[in-house]
């Protein structure tokens, strides 16, 4: 009653392997219940954002972009890799293997789809051009249906439901999806890949000196491949919505100063430079209040270590966790102590 049918059947389903049972868990009913809860938030987004779009002029949409006649990069990438996963999903279907099959939608549904091709969405749908918003409904809106499609057999419930409001009919009485060779398009899922990549970077940059996405920085990204540098500079719209920067310069001789953040990703490297990332005063702050931290740490280990009598009557696995304490918090000192470092020559 607590979960509904949807989630126990996702939950056996996929949690399947051929010859072996599967043991009941009360948390893996929990992310069964969140995974059906993200399909019917992601139906809401779809159909508020609608306009009385049909399913019938949905498909002529998707087929001009399989064709190249409309769309955008992110349109053509979501249609290549709902394909991929339709053949996966079927072949493992087709060979009982329900939780391979499983896992392989989850991954496609909730990172794919929901984490990445709706958010990008955003860059069309509240914009100006109302062609281009009529097709990227279009792609939302077959995408939607072919999950639910493909979720069907395992969730008869919800898919019924959420069917009924995009489509006359039973989701019963659908065909089943195939793979279209058409969607296939090898160059928009590179490209959008690695726009995810560069849109990664900097997130995870941000997040390791403690930089709200909301405050504007300066992003360089110096290019290696001509045609990925006419690529992001064609498509720099997404990089500047999901990235937020204050100047960002892409190409191939683009001038790094000496103290960066940098990674590096297939075809280009991406640096941030650090003091316009930071107050670098605070900063130092921040990073002797950790180290102290720190050294308090290893001084309580290391007290509780050197004692003899703990050593001595302590369990072996009861010393041995106090010595991966240790040995993870002088790791965690040493770091901290090389970012202070490097914030110092920031100020002199």
């Amino acid at each position: 009653e607590k979960y509904g049918a949807d989630a126990l059947r996702w939950f056996l389903s996929n949690g399947s392997a051929p010859g072996q049972d599967v043991r009941f868990s009360y948390e893996k009913m929990d992310a069964s219940w969140n995974f059906i809860n993200k399909i019917w938030n992601i139906s809401r987004y779809i159909l508020m954002n609608n306009e009385g779009l049909t399913l019938d002029a949905a498909r002529e949409n998707v087929a001009k972009v399989a064709a190249g006649q409309a769309g955008n990069v992110t349109d053509r990438w979501i249609l290549h890799n709902l394909n991929e996963t339709i053949g996966k999903v079927t072949e493992n279907f087709d060979k009982f293997e329900f939780g391979v099959a499983g896992h392989i939608l989850y991954n496609f549904i909730w990172d794919e789809f929901a984490d990445w091709y709706v958010e990008l969405t955003k860059e069309v749908l509240y914009s100006d051009n109302e062609d281009e918003k009529v097709i990227t409904r279009s792609v939302l809106l077959y995408t939607l249906d072919q999950i639910l499609r493909l979720l069907h057999p395992i969730m008869p419930f919800v898919t019924e439901e959420i069917y009924g409001q995009i489509s006359e009919g039973t989701i019963v009485t659908a065909e089943y999806p195939v793979v279209r060779p058409e969607f296939e398009n090898e160059e928009a899922a590179a490209g959008v890949e690695a726009l995810k990549d560069v849109i990664r970077s900097v997130r995870n940059s941000r997040a390791e000196v403690n930089v709200a996405p909301s405050k504007p920085i300066t992003i360089l990204i110096k290019t290696s491949d001509s045609k990925l540098d006419a690529f992001f500079n064609d498509n720099v719209n997404y990089i500047k919505r999901f990235t937020n920067p204050e100047h960002l310069e892409i190409a191939a001789d683009v001038e790094v100063p000496d103290l960066v953040m940098s990674s590096i990703i297939t075809g280009a490297e991406i640096y941030l430079p650090l003091a316009d990332l930071l107050n670098v005063e605070e900063e130092l702050a921040r990073l002797e209040k950790e180290l102290a931290k720190w050294q308090k740490e290893l001084d309580m280990v290391g007290k509780k270590l050197s004692n003899e009598r703990f050593v001595a009557n302590a369990k072996p696995e009861v010393v041995q966790k106090e010595r991966d304490k240790q040995a993870d918090y002088q790791a965690k000192y040493d770091a901290t102590v090389a970012r202070i470092d490097e914030m110092k020559k920031l100020v002199k």
